[in-house]
């Protein structure tokens, strides 16, 4: 419903070619669809949009991202930029900043809601002053597998979704755990939505 909604918000001013449902058709209709901007949410299933982005900013001819989300948290604005984002509007703001954050990307401009901004300035601000507080990241194949716990597929199925054994799934398992400093799925699910990777249910 909301993506019906955002289609009809944006056709008077854009060309809207496609509506995808999570962050892996996301990446795969990337090269069916070749669009100019595209405008994700940062909770995707799946494969969330941070995720999503930082691989799309890796293909060719890539497009802009534009995320449209419901996070106003200065760490989640501050990781979509770090994943190649061109603009951050929440969903909260007025329908106009959307269309303004899109026109800003296509001229290879920067967006940021009003909203968040002085926040985002603040974070960056405290990064640099104090790096040493700075969580490690976890690697690309451990924040996907992460997403597909949280999301409670077992290793297998998961093993099955990304073509790599169960065994191989159980290791990435235990390192996230010891990463993240959480002992139980449950932890583990926690974590993912405390962090935007998922969305409670």
């Amino acid at each position: 419903m909301f993506g019906e909604g955002l289609r009809r918000l944006l056709e008077p001013h854009f060309e809207v070619v496609g509506l995808i449902g999570n962050g892996r058709e996301l990446i795969d209709a990337v090269d069916r669809l070749q669009p100019d901007v595209i405008v994700a949410d940062i909770s995707m299933p799946s494969l969330n949009g941070i995720e999503a982005a930082r691989r799309i900013r890796k293909m060719p001819h890539a497009p802009k991202i534009v995320f449209l989300t419901m996070h106003d948290d200065a760490t989640f604005a501050t990781a979509a930029f770090q994943a190649g984002a061109s603009g951050y509007v929440l969903k909260r703001s007025a329908p106009s900043e959307i269309i303004t954050a899109i026109h800003e990307a296509t001229r290879g401009r920067t967006y940021i809601s009003p909203l968040v901004a002085g926040d985002v300035l603040s974070a960056l601000m405290a990064k640099r002053e104090h790096p040493e507080e700075l969580k490690p990241e976890l690697t690309s194949r451990q924040r996907e597998i992460l997403q597909l716990l949280a999301e409670g597929k077992s290793p297998k199925e998961i093993g099955a979704t990304l073509d790599i054994s169960t065994r191989t799934v159980e290791f990435h398992k235990y390192r996230i755990m010891e990463a993240t400093g959480v002992r139980t799925i449950a932890e583990l699910t926690t974590y993912a939505i405390t962090h935007g990777i998922i969305q409670p249910t």
